[in-house]
């Protein structure tokens, strides 16, 4: 996909001095550029509408049936 993006000067001219120092391409820089910027703001917290979830009436919780559980037999991280 072929996407054109409009620089200001001063940073159209520090990209072409990395490009300059690295040797890599300006489609590479700016490909990985945007790879880390989505990379770093994903969502990474619950919704609110499931922080805010209360439950359901007349459901007994998953808890009250822990005790029930049987360890396993073994430490399966070991």
């Amino acid at each position: 996909m072929n996407i054109n993006i409009y620089l200001e000067d001063s940073l159209a001219k520090s990209l072409n001095s990395h490009v300059k120092e690295t040797g890599q391409s300006r489609n590479a820089i700016i490909r990985e550029a945007v790879k880390d910027y989505i990379i770093s703001h994903q969502v990474t917290k619950w919704p609110d509408s499931v922080l805010k979830y209360k439950g359901t009436k007349n459901i007994e919780s998953f808890e009250s049936h822990r005790d029930e559980l049987t360890p396993p037999k073994e430490d399966p991280f070991k």
